[in-house]
């Protein structure tokens, strides 16, 4: 009976991911030899929870790393949709084993931070 329980909730839970997969990416741009997720995850999340929700978008989505982190700061005019004000953004370069690298996309530096620190995710692909 419990099994019976489950499957309809995963249908609907794959279902649901689905949706938000399509409505992340968009239509992606293209900036150089990369791709660009047309639109920010819906919430602020750790270093290591924005890596695994790039990666759960399939079809190798993954964090962008240092340099085109700030590729795509250089084009957020081009690629819109960026929360500017004080916000940053996660790469996927590690400074160490607690902290990361992110960028404020209103100054356009870039810093170490905690990993545990919540901060805005975009999603790139490499072509």
């Amino acid at each position: 009976m419990k099994k019976l329980l489950l499957l309809p909730l995963l249908i609907v839970t794959l279902f649901c991911f689905a949706q938000d997969s399509k409505e992340i990416i968009g239509k992606s741009i293209k900036i150089g030899n990369l791709l660009v997720a047309k639109y920010d995850f819906p919430v602020e999340m750790n270093w290591e929870d924005a890596g695994k929700a790039c990666h759960n978008l399939g079809k190798d989505w993954r964090l962008p790393t240092k340099y085109e982190l700030n590729l795509l700061y250089e084009n957020l005019d081009k690629i819109g949709g960026f929360s500017v004000g004080e916000y940053c953004y996660w790469s996927s370069a590690e400074y160490n084993n607690s902290n990361s690298w992110r960028q404020n996309f209103f100054y356009g530096r870039q810093f170490k931070y905690l990993k545990i620190s919540k901060c805005n995710v975009r999603a790139v692909r490499s072509l």
